[in-house]
């Protein structure tokens, strides 16, 4: 009951806070995904900088992932142009030059851990700026927290309802050799519950055909879902319950939003080629 308590609490001050800054100001949302995006790569290269003995840059890769979220918003926004990203692109440059001078012993593995991250977690993050800013009919980029608040809604329905059809009625696993606990009964109920949502998306915002919601809300499932099990498969070959502990009852930064992280660039190709064009 405790658990379960602590679990409810940190859910709920987790959907303000991310509802809220979304909501709120593109200041506040750029804020706060400043930080998630910190956090996120702190914890990776924390799980991943003991393996196979990786010589990882931690405080400097964090701040590269960091300054791309930055340079992407401002660049998405209109406030700069690509010269933005010439400092991240020095970053890359130097993650892999150093390797000459450092002496490790396995600079391929270095590389790997070090470059992996700001593509799984900055670069996916990232892409949440250009979901959040579209031009106008002037041409003028407005700040438009509604399809970003869909991934987030779909995702938070779609693992509610997956958690309780699967508790109820899970007998065939999805994915036994990575999770055995989620089943095809759990990614059904969970995607009706996503489908259903987004009819009320499409009520509220009908500009948007509703069968162009629908087809986000199932595409944000399925990949929602693969994150899901990439991050597990993440955490199993590590040897690893849980990311991390920095949210009570939750897990850490990763168990959190690895559905995010993968559902993201769908949801960015989608929404691009088949509801702005």
């Amino acid at each position: 009951m405790k658990n379960l308590i602590k679990r409810a609490l940190t859910g709920i001050i987790f959907v303000t806070v991310i509802v809220g800054a979304i909501c709120y100001h593109p200041i506040s949302f750029l804020l706060l995904f400043c930080l998630i995006t910190g956090l996120t790569l702190w914890e990776f290269y924390g799980l991943v900088q003991h393996y196979e003995k990786a010589g990882i840059k931690r405080t400097i890769s964090v701040l590269g992932g960091v300054y791309l979220f930055v340079a992407t918003f401002l660049y998405a926004n209109g406030k700069t142009d690509g010269a933005i990203f010439l400092p991240y692109l020095m970053f890359i440059m130097y993650t892999l030059i150093s390797e000459l001078y450092f002496k490790e012993t396995n600079p391929i593995n270095n590389w790997a851990l070090s470059l992996f991250p700001q593509i799984y977690c900055a670069g996916f993050f990232s892409l949440l700026n250009f979901v959040v800013t579209s031009p106008d009919a002037d041409g003028i980029v407005l700040y438009n927290p509604l399809y970003l608040l869909a991934i987030f809604i779909f995702v938070w329905v779609n693992d509610t309802g997956a958690y309780v059809f699967g508790s109820l009625f899970g007998k065939h696993r999805l994915f036994e050799r990575i999770s055995p606990k989620k089943s095809w009964e759990g990614f059904i109920g969970g995607m009706i519950a996503a489908l259903l949502t987004s009819l009320i998306f499409s009520y509220y915002s009908p500009d948007v055909h509703s069968y162009q919601w629908l087809g986000l809300a199932a595409t944000i499932v399925i990949f929602a879902t693969w994150g899901d099990l990439t991050e597990s498969l993440l955490k199993r070959t590590l040897g690893i319950k849980d990311s991390g502990n920095v949210l009570p009852g939750h897990g850490g930064m990763m168990d959190r939003f690895d559905s995010i992280m993968m559902a993201a660039p769908a949801a960015y190709i989608y929404i691009e080629l088949l509801i702005r064009n």
